[in-house]
């Protein structure tokens, strides 16, 4: 049975996402449709691209990803069917996928036809990618090869000897504040040393927890999670609204030498 997952930012309260379910359905009811989310913030491309890259690669290989957020970035604008990672992706060029993958590694990239006159352009896409993809065609014959996609601008740490400047790119649904400082880049600039992780006006912290429980309820900690990121939290708490940390803000490492 095929696997189809679905991210948009279509929200949960209204009918577009299952009228795309609806339209895959009918030409297939034997697919497999899983949601990862429908609640990615309007038009947030970053957020999107976030949640793509942290949950597409705990999907078996040949799962088929759609990406519905900011559909209609441009007046020409076009979708995409890419394979990547022996996963198959469809959706807008609008910068999302440049975010979420190596660019480098972008080298199986096709755009669809499109019609936006069409009932339903956009279960009209979807179903015809995802339609191509499970039949026995090859895939380089599901549209038009291209060699380059949209690309946005990504906020990138800022490393020196003894420092790491990065910023908060996510906030989940409990709150935590989400860097984009990687545990493994942690490590290559740390070299083992104490450091102090400074964010807002707080006292900075100086230990990496493992969990959000070796804390007391309330306490302020930092960890690497599950996506290998630093994230600030507060045990059974919500630290983006209760230390005012929102997106871009900013958080910096400072490393001790002897």
């Amino acid at each position: 049975m095929a696997i189809v997952t679905f991210i948009s930012d279509f929200g949960a309260t209204d009918y577009y996402s299952a009228v795309i379910k609806g339209v895959l359905l009918s030409e297939d009811p034997q697919l497999n449709l899983i949601d990862i989310s429908h609640n990615i913030k309007t038009y947030d491309i970053v957020q999107g691209a976030f949640v793509l890259k942290n949950a597409y690669r705990h999907f078996p290989a040949g799962t088929i990803h759609l990406v519905s957020v900011n559909n209609f970035y441009a007046p020409n604008h076009c979708f995409l069917a890419i394979r990547y990672d022996d996963h198959y992706f469809i959706g807008p060029d609008n910068g999302l996928f440049a975010l979420a993958f190596d660019k480098d590694q972008l080298t199986s990239v096709y755009e669809l036809a499109y019609h936006a006159n069409a009932e339903n352009p956009l279960g009209e896409v979807f179903a015809k990618g995802v339609r191509h993809i499970l039949s026995e065609m090859p895939f380089n014959e599901i549209g038009i090869p291209i060699e380059t996609i949209e690309e946005r601008i990504s906020i990138q740490p800022v490393t020196t000897v003894d420092r790491i400047r990065g910023a908060i790119i996510h906030v989940d649904n409990y709150e935590n504040a989400i860097t984009n400082i990687s545990g493994d880049l942690l490590e290559k600039v740390g070299k083992g040393r104490p450091f102090k992780i400074y964010f807002k006006r707080h006292e900075p912290l100086t230990e990496i927890k493992q969990n959000y429980a070796e804390v007391p309820v309330g306490e302020i900690l930092c960890l690497i999670n599950s996506a290998n990121y630093l994230e600030i939290a507060i045990n059974l708490g919500k630290a983006s609204s209760m230390l005012g940390m929102g997106i871009d803000e900013h958080v910096q490492i400072d490393f001790q030498n002897d």
